[in-house]
């Protein structure tokens, strides 16, 4: 199952690296190539020979060789691999990838790294529930970082608790699966807007709401994580580029938006409609600064064209179309007629008064609605893990045809 696969298994000073022998030997069987970088302290814990013979690669732990002075390049590594495997990654480790400390060869190869970041903590239950290594996982999440859980039971100090590295056919079987997905989308077209659009009163004043994008931009990470070609259409956010698989068409206005929406969906297989669109624009914009004179200011407002509205009327029947609705006050009865009237496939629900969710929030808690009135309730997620329950519900109804 990952036969080709390309990875880099780092290993720390833990207990936990006899592990190892047992992990490169597994994904050996299952046809990956491997190659070992050992900390120094690493090495007091597995001997390099054992590695190296499991592997059938010279394992490394230096920045050169002591014989010949032949150099490890720690971005050829980085360049070659499909995946870097830090197991098991002692919390020492953590809090140097968190910090970006550079002072071996793992942790150099960590740094240069163009591929996806698999952690397995290992250690003992009181510096694993030390607030300092948990936000020092958050971090590395943030980072994009994949972390495996350890679990639970007896450690090497004789208490008992989690801390306790995954077991290897655990840790095997997680980059199976998380292969599988990365190519689920492959080949496939994606676009997503994003963000809040801006809509000019005069040069220096307009009309905008409080989105930040920031769900759009997850799902725009998570799509091209799994191979899709991701267009992203994003109104003005102040957020970096999420992969760089990821094209973005910045805009401002809706009837920016609009026009590259309108432009890209031809040739898009899927459809997202993320980004909280102004309903209404005014109706002339000032060329010049519009000076305070003490009276009221009146603004006559008209309506932005229903961007996914529109796109659902030209969609073709292979398409798939997925909007998103705000909702206060009858939530999901408003968000169900909206998936009807713009010919969507699913709609995301998000509440205003749901705690945690909505617009700036890291958070968010979401009901996906699809036709035949079919909901499913999700609990409360980082936006990140939101996005990546859209994207699974979106993979399975490529696949069945329908949502159930």
């Amino acid at each position: 199952m990952l036969k080709g696969k390309k990875i880099i298994l780092g290993i720390t000073g833990s207990i936990a690296a006899y592990k190892a022998a047992f992990l490169t030997r597994l994904l050996i069987r299952q046809g990956a190539e491997v190659k070992i970088v050992i900390t120094p302290c690493g090495k007091e814990f597995i001997t390099p020979v054992t590695l190296a013979t499991l592997s059938k690669n010279t394992v490394l732990c230096d920045f050169f060789s002591h014989d010949d002075g032949a150099w490890n390049s720690h971005i050829d590594l980085g360049i070659w691999a499909d995946v870097m495997l830090i197991a098991p990654a002692s919390a020492n480790t953590i809090a140097k990838m968190a910090n970006g400390i550079a002072d071996n060869l793992l942790l150099t190869t960590y740094l240069s790294a163009k591929c996806p970041v698999v952690v397995a903590p290992a250690m003992d239950l009181d510096m694993f529930r030390h607030p300092a290594t948990a936000k020092n996982l958050v971090t590395l999440q943030s980072f994009g970082n994949f972390i495996i859980e350890p679990t639970s039971g007896e450690l090497a100090s004789g208490l008992d608790g989690k801390g306790r590295m995954e077991e290897p056919e655990e840790i095997t079987s997680w980059l199976i699966e998380f292969f599988k997905k990365k190519s689920r989308f492959s080949g496939k077209k994606i676009l997503i807007t994003a963000g809040p659009t801006f809509e000019k009163i005069d040069p220096v004043r307009f009309i905008g709401n409080h989105s930040s994008g920031k769900m759009g931009y997850a799902l725009a990470k998570t799509f091209a994580d799994q191979g899709a070609y991701v267009n992203l259409v994003s109104g003005p956010v102040s957020i970096g580029l999420p992969n760089p698989a990821v094209k973005i068409h910045p805009v401002v206005s809706a009837d920016d938006m609009n026009q590259a929406a309108s432009t890209l969906f031809p040739d898009m297989d899927i459809a997202i409609f993320a980004a909280a669109v102004a309903d209404y624009k005014p109706s002339s914009q000032s060329e010049s600064k519009i000076k305070r004179s003490g009276n009221d200011l009146l603004l006559n407002l008209i309506p932005n064209e229903d961007i996914a509205a529109k796109l659902g009327r030209l969609r073709s029947e292979n398409q798939i179309l997925v909007g998103f609705a705000l909702e206060s006050d009858d939530a999901v009865n408003n968000a169900s007629r909206k998936l009807a009237d713009k010919n969507l496939d699913l709609i995301v629900l998000n509440r205003i008064n749901d705690p945690g969710a909505g617009f700036n929030v890291d958070t968010n808690r979401i009901l996906i609605i699809g036709k035949d009135n079919i909901h499913k309730n999700f609990e409360l997620k980082s936006k990140d893990n939101v996005a990546k329950d859209i994207v699974d519900e979106i993979f399975n109804l490529m696949i069945n045809g329908s949502y159930a």
